[in-house]
């Protein structure tokens, strides 16, 4: 009987992980791979650049060291350590889930992929990561660097975007995860996608994978992977109110389900067409606070985009006539510290000259 000869085992992840034990980066989590420091940075590291994530990521832990501490954490208090950083439902989702873990797991996070999926928050990716770096299981990371890479060196034709081709890559990076340590290999092929194997020219010459690409051998590195056309982006017009009163002026805080929820920012709202801007400053104040409002002069535009829509807001100042305030809280400039605000308000405020940017 003859036995099927089994495929040579490949060489690129031996040069990978001689590559990343060279060339990694000294970032905080990597020096300590503790599974709660894993997790934080992951989850601060989605959607951000890891130079800016360094400083969130060593403020945060310097209070809430632990899983019970962010647990235990006032929620306003963990959304101000998060100010800046965007995408405030993660900041919630992780507070709920350390809650979560305090009350049925003892404080820890469970030490399999499979137990981390059942996790809120913990979907494929940060599970495989946690699992992987933090507890040794043998599970690939397959983010947008890692299906970079992979789209070159095998020549995907698949959309990076589909689920079913993430599935495949994760499919084919478990033979080659197998006989490497799990979190070395992970973390090297996100750190090659972010330093080397980059969206836009690519060091080639550099890869420890060059000699197996198929995209740098044919010349189509620029042109893989294969990317769906991105859509416009809608932009609307805001105006929002700094209404003072005796030397305070009114904030008001988003509702906790929505967008940027429990967040707080000035009040205002959108600006219908055809409307004019101190009208509809006088209409978004009043729906916003109860207050009627007298509008003064113009005093700042600010530009601000998020991930699928992105905003003009025209300010003015504003004085009380009358109303109930409601829900409204009152600020001196110098407490502006004191609130999570959103990333609109805090330019906002430094349009106006009253608080730094951040």
């Amino acid at each position: 009987m003859t036995v099927p000869s089994r495929s040579p085992r490949p060489a690129w992840p031996d040069r990978l992980i001689a590559w990343y034990r060279r060339s990694c980066r000294d970032l905080p989590w990597r020096r300590q791979p503790e599974p709660y420091r894993v997790w934080l940075s992951e989850i601060m590291l989605q959607q951000t650049q890891v130079d800016t994530v360094i400083p969130y990521f060593e403020r945060f832990l310097a209070v809430c060291p632990t899983i019970a501490a962010l647990a235990a954490a006032d929620e306003e208090q963990v959304l101000r350590l998060w100010q800046g950083l965007g995408y405030y439902s993660r900041a919630r989702r992780l507070q709920q889930t350390a809650q979560l873990l305090v009350r049925d797991y003892g404080g820890a996070l469970p030490d399999s992929f499979a137990a981390l999926r059942e996790l809120p928050g913990f979907g494929p990716y940060t599970a495989a990561a946690v699992a992987s770096i933090a507890f040794g299981e043998a599970v690939p990371v397959v983010d947008g660097n890692v299906l970079r890479v992979a789209a070159r060196l095998w020549a995907l034709e698949d959309d990076i975007a589909q689920p079913r081709t993430r599935d495949a890559v994760f499919a084919r990076l478990l033979p080659p995860i197998a006989d490497q340590p799990p979190g070395d290999f992970n973390q090297a092929l996100m750190e090659l996608g972010a330093l080397v194997c980059r969206p836009r020219c690519p060091a080639c010459l550099t890869c420890p994978l060059q000699p197996d690409c198929v995209a740098a051998a044919t010349g189509r590195t620029e042109e893989l992977p294969v990317k769906r056309p991105r859509k416009a982006v809608p932009h609307r017009l805001l105006a929002a109110g700094l209404v003072w009163r005796e030397r305070r002026f009114a904030v008001v805080r988003r509702p906790v389900a929505g967008m940027l929820g429990g967040l707080w920012e000035l009040p205002g709202g959108r600006v219908e067409e055809g409307e004019a801007l101190p009208a509809a400053v006088a209409r978004t104040v009043q729906a916003a606070t109860g207050l009627a409002v007298a509008v003064g002069a113009p005093c700042g535009t600010i530009h601000h985009a998020y991930s699928h829509f992105s905003i003009t807001q025209e300010l003015y100042g504003c004085t009380v006539l009358g109303g109930d305030a409601g829900a409204v809280r009152w600020l001196a400039p110098a407490e502006i510290g004191s609130l999570p605000f959103t990333g609109a308000a805090l330019k906002a405020f430094a349009a106006m000259g009253l608080a730094d940017p951040g």
